[in-house]
């Protein structure tokens, strides 16, 4: 009778026991399970691969706004960016372009947002058309490739995107060569040479930048002796720093009959020309061929080492245009004082007749009659037909 009671206590200490634990709570994710942001991040990138990019948007969005403390959220906003660069279209290559600068703008420390300004720079790069078409998508390539080279100098992207803006720069190049070359066939002297000044210091590494300094040379020459200094000068840098162009020997004679100074090459240029030669990218018939139906640009001939420009363009004024007497240079700032006492406005009507302003205005008379003899990119002169461009000499 004892055991039993004992064996009933027991019991009844076990089913207390057993009633006042907690069930154990069973975790749904095991070691053998995925975390639910994988899994959506896994198949947004599955949607994105079969092109089912709205279904993949959709997905990483919801990854983003339910699990914000992800380490996958970086990675789903830069899978938006490229399901719409994927999408193609300009409304796609638009969206993909404000979605990257937004990962840049959260994420500037991180890898990917070198990645993400390259390929900013290859939304533009793709859409640029040839050099005598629209240059709106080059200018944007260049901005945004100068923009990950300054920002990110020592990504593994930068060599990439440092050929990229050279191919750029050789297209942008060769659009300013071509109105150039037209100015200097019609015989607008100062026009050619406005053009060619700018061609040459913007872009020494343009394929075609040695016939721009002959060409210049030619230009400054047939606008009179008082831009003898401006010839010799294109020469000289003509053979300095081409020195193995086919326009080398020619610009060494026209210095020797301007008795002008030859000048040494220079050995970095000679080292750079030859590289250029040995890797120059080699095109057939085809290439040619079908170059004429691609709407893209041709950029084979395009520089292969060098440092590519990273300033913009400054614009000049052609020398055709007077400068007026006593004028350096162009004035952006303007001040005043107060005058106290009595002027030339009170004691004379015409404050233009006072010693000092007639004086000046003989100057600026004067200046402006020396100044009628410069060239003008229309000459009035019938009967005669516009030169001819220069021949490229033979190798």
């Amino acid at each position: 009778m004892k055991i039993s009671k004992s064996i009933v206590l027991v019991c009844l200490l076990l089913v207390a026991a057993t009633g006042c634990r907690k069930k154990k709570y069973e975790n749904p994710i095991g070691k053998d399970t995925q975390q639910p942001d994988k899994i959506l991040f896994d198949k947004a990138v599955a949607d994105i691969e079969r092109g089912r990019y709205e279904v993949a948007r959709i997905t990483l969005n919801t990854l983003m706004n339910t699990y914000d403390t992800s380490e996958f959220l970086a990675k789903a906003k830069l899978a938006v960016a490229d399901s719409w660069m994927r999408e193609g279209g300009s409304h796609g290559m638009a969206q993909a372009e404000a979605e990257y600068k937004d990962f840049i703008l959260f994420y500037p420390t991180m890898e990917e947002s070198a990645e993400a300004q390259e390929k900013i720079c290859m939304i533009h790069y793709k859409q640029m058309e040839k050099p005598d078409r629209d240059p709106k998508h080059a200018y944007k390539a260049e901005e945004e490739c100068r923009q990950l080279l300054v920002q990110f100098p020592n990504s593994k992207f930068a060599p990439r995107v440092s050929q990229l803006l050279r191919n750029i720069q050789e297209v942008e190049a060769e659009g300013e060569m071509r109105t150039a070359r037209f100015y200097h066939g019609k015989g607008s002297n100062p026009a050619a040479a406005n053009r060619l000044q700018g061609l040459v210091d913007q872009y020494p590494l343009y394929s075609a930048a040695d016939e721009g300094l002959w060409l210049l040379g030619d230009s400054y020459s047939k606008m009179g002796a008082r831009f003898r200094l401006q010839t010799i000068k294109a020469y000289q840098r003509l053979v300095k720093d081409y020195p193995l162009s086919a326009y080398a020997g020619d610009a060494k004679t026209k210095l020797k009959d301007m008795e002008g100074e030859i000048p040494e090459a220079d050995p970095v240029a000679v080292a750079r020309m030859k590289y250029e030669q040995e890797n120059k990218t080699k095109t057939g018939m085809m290439h040619t061929a079908l170059g004429v139906f691609k709407k893209s640009p041709d950029t084979t001939t395009s520089a292969k080492s060098g440092t590519p420009a990273m300033t913009n363009p400054q614009r000049t004024i052609p020398v055709s245009v007077p400068t007026p007497a006593g004028a350096a240079g162009g004035v952006t700032d303007v001040g005043g004082q107060v005058v106290t006492g009595t002027s030339d406005l009170d004691k004379k009507p015409d404050a233009r007749q006072s010693e000092e302003n007639k004086a000046s205005g003989a100057t600026a008379a004067a200046a402006e009659q020396q100044q009628q003899a410069l060239p003008a990119n229309r000459q009035p002169v019938k009967g005669k037909k516009a030169p001819k461009p220069p021949k490229k000499p033979s190798k």
